[in-house]
């Protein structure tokens, strides 16, 4: 045991001992990459993801995740063996994308509002992209096509509630928690179910105690540090993959990506684009749409799918710098993200052939066609139905599941 970590340990110091070297050797390649980094970060990922962490933090402050605790708790426990607070941080997950769901569940964690397992489960399940990234950058800035953002979420948003009930059977010998009570997540059974979420509400904001000055002061600070935390993960792997790149270690990688995806018929081109997603999300999908046109269309939107589920080793070294601040692990998420990519993927196929011909006959702006207009009309208008009837989507498919879940519970009750 002692051998294996002091490997370790040797491993990461070569690792660091060689990026240092490498940027020693390149200044001006990894200076103009962190660059990029810092301008994607500055001008995207700040100004979108800040009010949402400040509003997240707010929301925490005076109890409304409590309330919805109470009100989701019917829901989200059958389903996926998480609390009613679960279905917060799915929501504000969906709305802003990557990492909201791994802070909201730290955060969650660090107030014991949920075990360990239960931790592990739910960031599994709400760590999910935004539609304003799935729909306006990929569908509408690489694919040049806006109605391939509604397969493109739905099936991304389809894959994430599928590997939300496969791990709910993750630690499946947890103990339930002594103050839980079987009948009491349906809300037939509880018709003062509304008063119990507010008085929890109530509860919360009191035993929080701070003004809303102070709150949101607090909420201020903590997001922006957040979102350094963001901004340097950034940064840095945009200089790690330019100096791959520059080093050629991107040549051995695909290489490797090659023996083993192309005896399975993946195009060359979309494995070029399976490895830079490997690092980076926006690269990999902006490739994938880039394959070629002797690549059929719904491969290249399949790919795109399973880069944005699995969401880059960036995204993965933000979440794991924020659960390293609990004891939720790793591993767990890890894997869930690779059966959310290959779910991704599967879902794409499914609901290309019932999709597209329903889609081609919505009237929508000719994106295709590369009108200026058409993009600023979308992104204004179009885009917010696009989302308002994806959350539609998801709730009657969320109500559907609970429908069966409560029907299950019923007959081994009676």
């Amino acid at each position: 045991m002692h051998r294996a970590a002091y490997v370790k340990t040797g491993c990461m110091a070569l690792f660091s001992l060689v990026l240092v070297v490498s940027i020693i050797s390149f200044p001006q390649h990894s200076f103009e990459a962190s660059l990029r980094g810092l301008t994607i970060w500055w001008e995207v990922v700040f100004p979108a993801l800040l009010p949402f962490f400040i509003t997240s933090e707010l929301l925490m402050g005076f109890g409304v995740v409590h309330f919805l605790g109470v009100l989701l708790e019917p829901c989200m426990r059958p389903l996926f063996r998480v609390p009613g607070v679960g279905g917060f941080v799915f929501s504000m997950g969906i709305a802003s994308g990557y990492p909201m769901g791994a802070k909201l569940t730290v955060h969650l964690r660090e107030h014991e509002l949920i075990t360990r397992s239960e931790g592990e489960r739910l960031v599994s399940l709400t760590s999910t992209s935004g539609p304003l990234f799935m729909v306006g950058a990929v569908a509408v800035g690489f694919f040049h096509d806006v109605r391939l953002g509604m397969i493109i979420a739905l099936a991304h948003y389809l894959s994430a509630i599928c590997v939300g009930l496969i791990m709910r059977f993750h630690d499946c010998h947890e103990p339930r928690p002594t103050t839980e009570k079987p009948r009491s997540y349906f809300p037939y059974n509880n018709h003062n179910i509304l008063y119990r979420a507010l008085q929890a509400m109530h509860r919360a904001r009191v035993k929080d105690g701070r003004t809303i000055g102070k709150l949101m002061g607090d909420a201020v600070t903590s997001s922006i540090q957040t979102l350094l935390l963001i901004g340097g993960f950034i940064i840095m792997f945009s200089v790690i993959i330019n100096l791959l790149h520059i080093l050629g270690i991107n040549k051995v990688l695909a290489f490797f990506f090659t023996l083993f995806l192309f005896p399975l018929g993946v195009e060359p081109a979309l494995i070029h684009a399976l490895m830079a997603g490997l690092f980076e999300i926006t690269l990999g999908a902006q490739m994938a749409s880039e394959a070629g046109e002797a690549v059929p269309l719904v491969h290249k939107v399949a790919i795109a799918s399973a880069i944005i589920a699995w969401s880059g080793l960036s995204v993965h070294a933000q979440v794991a710098s924020m659960l390293a601040k609990t004891d939720i692990r790793y591993s767990p998420y890890l894997f869930a993200r690779l059966i959310h990519a290959i779910l991704a993927c599967a879902w794409t196929y499914i609901l290309w052939k019932p999709l597209l011909p329903l889609l081609s006959h919505v009237s929508l702006p000719a994106i295709a066609q590369g009108e200026p207009s058409s993009v600023t009309v979308w992104s204004n208008s179009h885009l917010f139905v696009l989302s308002t009837l994806l959350m539609a989507g998801l709730l009657v498919i969320m109500l559907c599941l609970m429908s069966v879940a409560q029907l299950q519970v019923k007959k081994r009750q009676f």
